[in-house]
């Protein structure tokens, strides 16, 4: 090998070392903050102390169970999640239906119009409907929630379920209307059975930012009605325990769950190796 060629193959090593020492970073980086909160919670003093924890105990959880304040907020949360993940899923399929099968000018406004909350901070999202929400009179804090959930989640079930629809043979379609369906019936017997790991990841990918959201449920909830997040951060600045950790070790665990059940209905080798819904 010439003297070029060993000095390009030093470079490729160093450039290889180099992204694996910045992936190694990354992971540790990310991955850090969760195990010292997974740590802390289930640490036995009943303090906030240096690492490592001395002993171990639950009863940081049972504090956070026994605690009507967090109750509320995670009863709040999961209602609200519910209710906003069925609206989002129901009107992202009808939208991404509306976009993917009518050619109209000015598709791609209406479609950055839809996409905007995942580009717009949250808290001018959440700033803005409380002064519009305030100015219709809607002062009820669930229904104030439900509103800024679904704003925030729809852009996930739309994009979803249009990668879905792009993936789709629409000759399936057309063979079930040559053969007499009409098409309601090939709507419902067809594309949505098609189309559903579109619509099962958008699902999750809703109801997990829906029950994690902070920034917009900060504006809209009200003294009896507030969110999990919303709870933990107003009690972080009251008094700080590890009670806080308890509750995020919880939704850590929601997350991993949501994530089981996304990589059991789709797969991760489909929803990333090998593109969203390639078949």
């Amino acid at each position: 090998m010439s003297a070029a060629g060993r000095h390009r193959r030093r470079i490729d090593d160093i450039i290889g070392w180099s992204t694996a020492v910045v992936v190694v970073l990354g992971f540790v980086f990310l991955l850090l903050p969760l195990l010292v909160t997974s740590v802390m919670a289930f640490d036995a003093r009943n303090f906030l102390g240096p690492m490592p924890p001395p002993g171990f105990s639950l009863h940081w959880f049972v504090r956070f169970f026994s605690q009507t304040y967090f109750l509320q907020g995670l009863r709040t949360s999961l209602l609200v999640a519910v209710i906003a993940c069925s609206i989002s899923l129901a009107a992202g399929a009808a939208a991404a239906l509306f976009l993917d099968r009518t050619a109209f000018w000015g598709r791609g406004v209406v479609l950055a119009t839809f996409l905007s909350p995942l580009v717009v901070p949250p808290v001018v999202i959440g700033f803005s409907l409380l002064l519009f929400l305030a100015q219709i009179g809607v002062t009820w804090g669930l229904g104030r929630l439900v509103v800024g959930h679904v704003i925030i989640t729809l852009p996930y079930a739309i994009r979803t379920a249009l990668a879905s629809l792009a993936g789709i043979d629409r000759r399936l379609e057309e063979a079930a209307l040559n053969l007499g369906a009409t098409e309601t019936r090939v709507l419902w017997t067809v594309t949505l059975p098609l189309i559903r790991t579109g619509l099962i990841s958008g699902a999750i990918f809703a109801f997990a930012v829906s029950l994690d959201d902070v920034a917009v449920s900060s504006f809209l909830t009200d003294p009896t009605t507030y969110t999990l997040p919303v709870a933990l951060v107003s009690s972080m600045r009251a008094t700080f325990d590890l009670t806080i950790a308890a509750a995020s070790v919880l939704l850590i665990g929601v997350t991993v769950v949501l994530m089981f059940i996304l990589d059991k209905a789709v797969g991760f080798d489909r929803l990333i190796g090998r593109g969203m819904f390639g078949r």
